[in-house]
């Protein structure tokens, strides 16, 4: 039986447009026309089944701990009808805690950490809850102009229930002073939208002596969706 649920429809300004003048790569790789509908098939349609490990903790790598300050990262992964959605796919990337990403295209002037991949793999429960533990990442400059610094962010990208159903954001952290400069973070025009991309501070998740907690609830589409890098995801 198909889903009576109409599709929801993200408000306007609530997702970044895909060429924001104050980000200055975007018009290098906007599309210059409309995109055109491609057929629906049952590639797109069917669910991918996904053989492969969790990796749940970023904060250590062959026993070695990571450089930096320790942090838990949780939420739950809804439907525009508020419903957990089990199974999903949740992938993340960041750079490490001196702003430098373990990849041989980022020549930032900053340490590499050995014990630092910066990668991680989880699924979420029956609830919807995904949960990983890693290290906080630190600012970095990217260029948009003569001094511009990215604000501390985490990568995130989710799978749904077919191959085409693949959407990413970021994830920052309150009260960072960088947020107000930086043209990624502001590109979504509306206020509440965009601050759902800022985390919260849990202190309940936070564990004694060990990590700070924080949760980031992830909601796919609809009027409370969270900003998305593509808009017609």
């Amino acid at each position: 039986m198909s889903d009576p649920t109409p599709y929801a429809r993200a408000v306007p300004g609530s997702q970044p447009p895909l060429d924001s003048p104050s980000y200055g790569s975007t018009h290098k790789r906007a599309p210059k026309q409309e995109p055109i509908r491609a057929p629906f098939t049952l590639t797109e349609a069917s669910s991918p089944r996904f053989d492969l490990p969790s990796q749940a903790d970023m904060s250590i790598v062959d026993g070695q701990a990571a450089m930096g300050e320790r942090i838990i990262v949780t939420g739950r992964v809804r439907d525009e009808r508020g419903m957990p959605l089990r199974g999903t796919m949740v992938e993340v990337w960041q750079a490490n805690s001196a702003g430098r990403y373990h990849h041989p295209r980022d020549q930032h002037d900053a340490p590499l950490d050995p014990h630092f991949s910066g990668q991680a793999r989880v699924f979420t429960d029956e609830e919807g809850w995904y949960r990983f533990t890693t290290i906080r990442p630190g600012a970095y400059p990217w260029r948009n102009h003569h001094n511009a610094w990215r604000p501390a962010h985490l990568h995130f990208s989710l799978f749904g229930q077919g191959f085409a159903q693949r959407l990413v954001t970021q994830m920052y952290f309150p009260g960072d002073p960088l947020l107000p400069l930086d043209p990624i973070f502001l590109a979504t025009a509306d206020e509440a939208a965009r601050n759902r991309l800022v985390a919260i501070f849990d202190l309940d998740v936070t564990q004694p002596e060990f990590a700070l907690g924080f949760r980031f609830d992830i909601t796919l589409r609809g009027p409370s969706a969270t900003p998305f890098e593509e808009e017609h995801a």
